[in-house]
């Protein structure tokens, strides 16, 4: 791919539940449009259009890291049970054979064995959040898996090889969850525990790329972190954005509340 002379940044995003904000869940309108007005200034976080878009989701796992390859990727409506209106969202961005490519290239310079996924579509950690940044569904667009086993210095490892795609016009997405237990979503007692895992994940990836990294690989450590996160999936897509990363200074331009449950984006560079 051809070198732009602008870097782009990158962000870890929060994709909410399941068809967030493009049906009525039953949420307060402040949580809803929140998280949408976030959405949105991601789309405005590049100073030029990105020639392509390389999303790491949470929906995504596969025993080596895979990447989209089709030209016009189908949706995948990988969510259950909610009105007909989920099931009639589009977001038809074209597809990056080419991107899939160059990552996988750049994933074996580092000496990740890869694969590609011809069929796959675009799961909810992609066309929720990027149907409200990037509405137009212009750029081409493909997802990256994470790899079975979720091993948080994998994924950081990962994101350090993507790392120059950011100065190819790629904008590297992580889209995930700084809180995800379904099953204590509607607890009010978990709200704390919320609470002290985001303001954990607000120090930690204000600290210097080397402890920043320590610290993300040790986040089992980090206040009520397996009550937060019984399984870490949706925390994984933050780890290869911070790979990616580089030496550059995290803000957290997001700290809201889905289900009362505090969450967070991160943006480096």
């Amino acid at each position: 791919m051809s070198t732009n002379t602008q870097r782009l940044p990158v962000v870890f995003l929060p994709h909410g539940g399941g068809p967030f904000s493009y049906v009525d869940m039953g949420l307060p309108a402040s949580e809803v449009e929140g998280l949408a007005a976030y959405w949105r200034s991601v789309g405005n976080l590049p100073a030029t259009k990105p020639k392509a878009l390389l999303v790491i989701s949470a929906h995504w796992e596969e025993r080596v890291p895979t990447v989209m390859t089709a030209q016009q990727p189908p949706i995948y409506y990988d969510y259950y049970n909610f009105p007909s209106a989920a099931y009639e969202i589009k977001w038809p961005a074209p597809g990056s054979p080419s991107l899939g490519r160059r990552v996988r290239h750049l994933l074996g310079e580092a000496g990740f064995q890869t694969a590609e996924d011809a069929e796959r579509g675009f799961d909810h950690g992609t066309f929720i959040p990027l149907g409200r940044a990037f509405p137009n569904a212009d750029i081409p667009t493909a997802q990256l898996s994470l790899k079975a086993g979720l091993s948080p210095s994998e994924h950081l490892a990962m994101g350090r090889a993507l790392a120059p795609l950011r100065d190819e016009g790629v904008f590297i997405l992580g889209s995930g969850m700084s809180y995800h237990n379904m099953r204590a979503f509607s607890s009010k007692a978990a709200d704390a525990e919320a609470e002290s895992f985001d303001a954990w994940l607000h120090k930690t990836v204000a600290l210097p790329p080397s402890e920043r990294d320590a610290s993300l690989v040790r986040w089992e450590a980090a206040p009520s972190a397996r009550s937060v996160h019984p399984r870490e999936e949706h925390l994984l897509p933050l780890m290869v954005v911070a790979g990616a990363a580089g030496d550059d200074a995290a803000i957290v331009p997001y700290s809201g509340k889905v289900f009362g449950k505090r969450i967070s984006g991160v943006q480096f560079g």
